[in-house]
């Protein structure tokens, strides 16, 4: 996976803003996750191609953490942005508080590379969400990975 430095969304998110949006969305997220986000805040990247569920994914963008969602020329990018445009088609639960299934990463042609908090609280799985087959409180899903970390190392440029 090739990061495109120059596109890296600042300011870089500090603990304080993270922890905000981690209250918001009633959950922790992972380390590892964490770790990526404070050098790659919403970041392009290139040759970051997973496959799953018998298809080829590309990664677009990893989305951001920003303050100003509103007033930042890359706020549209922003985790809890696209977490309230989609979170109806995310869970199964109207009555939900906080999130269970967050996006961090486009792919090209809309669908979500998310955190999935749904089974491990403590530590997420990866999964594809397919915006094409969910549906308002019918989200479907692909597990990627079991981890974050594993989603990183299993990314491949395609050929």
């Amino acid at each position: 996976m090739k990061i495109k430095r120059d596109t890296v969304v600042k300011p870089l998110p500090l603990a304080e803003l993270i922890k905000k949006h981690e209250k918001l969305w009633r959950l922790t997220l992972p380390n590892s996750f964490l770790n990526f986000i404070k050098e790659n805040n919403g970041v392009k990247v290139e040759g970051a191609t997973f496959e799953c569920n018998n298809r080829g994914y590309a990664v677009e963008r990893f989305l951001c953490i920003v303050d100003d969602i509103e007033n930042h020329p890359k706020g549209i990018y922003d985790i809890d942005v696209v977490f309230s445009q989609i979170g109806e088609r995310l869970t199964d639960n109207e009555d939900l508080l906080g999130a269970e299934v967050l996006p961090i990463a486009s792919v090209f042609a809309g669908d979500f590379v998310c955190l999935d908090f749904r089974t491990d609280k403590n530590n997420p799985s990866v999964c594809i969400w397919s915006h094409e087959e969910s549906g308002e409180f019918e989200p479907v899903t692909y597990n990627v990975a079991d981890n974050f970390t594993e989603f990183l190392n299993g990314l491949y440029e395609p050929k």
